[in-house]
């Protein structure tokens, strides 16, 4: 488990599928990362068995479950993970509606990034991120992210912006 000042951060486990069903039907999360057509339970279920859970197994990494440290409530989801065609784990992040706006996704990817660093001896982080996320490509340069270069994902049509960073 990860902490920081405000937040505790841990795997994620098929306890944790209703806060994936709300960030993977989040409006932000729909027009920025895509529409993954997940809509119930058994759905969201089904899709940590083979992205997430998977990813634990595979890399050692994952998205992390973000809660408020003083009462655990779940806030939204920062890891790590990996894409098909790129070869260096990606920093990913989803905050909850109504937690957006208080620091709490940089102060989540700064635990992230650090843990990368020093437990995972990762040395090189990419973010993708949507043209049109202005949020997000603030929040990555406030992270010390610089612009590498648009990259079209496999199955996609649309370019995204691909950002990294050297953790050492």
């Amino acid at each position: 488990m990860l902490e920081t000042s405000h937040l505790s951060l841990r795997k994620m486990t098929l306890e944790d599928v209703g806060l994936m069903l709300a960030v993977w039907n989040d409006p932000a999360f729909i027009r920025y990362v895509g529409d993954r057509g997940i809509r119930t339970i058994d759905d969201a279920r089904e899709a940590m068995k083979s992205g997430a859970l998977q990813l634990y197994e595979r890399y050692g990494y994952g998205p992390y479950r973000v809660a408020l440290k003083d009462t655990d409530t779940p806030i939204g989801i920062c890891g790590l993970f990996r894409r098909e065609g790129l070869d260096v784990p990606d920093l990913g992040y989803s905050t909850l509606p109504e937690f957006c706006g208080r620091g709490y996704a940089f102060e989540a990817a700064v635990a992230v990034m650090d843990y990368a660093c020093s437990e995972l001896s990762i040395d090189r982080l990419i973010a993708i991120i949507s043209p049109e996320n202005s949020a997000s490509i603030g929040l990555i340069g406030k992270l010390g992210f610089e612009f590498e270069r648009m990259h079209t994902m496999p199955g996609d049509e649309d370019a995204v912006r691909i950002y990294s960073k050297l953790l050492n």
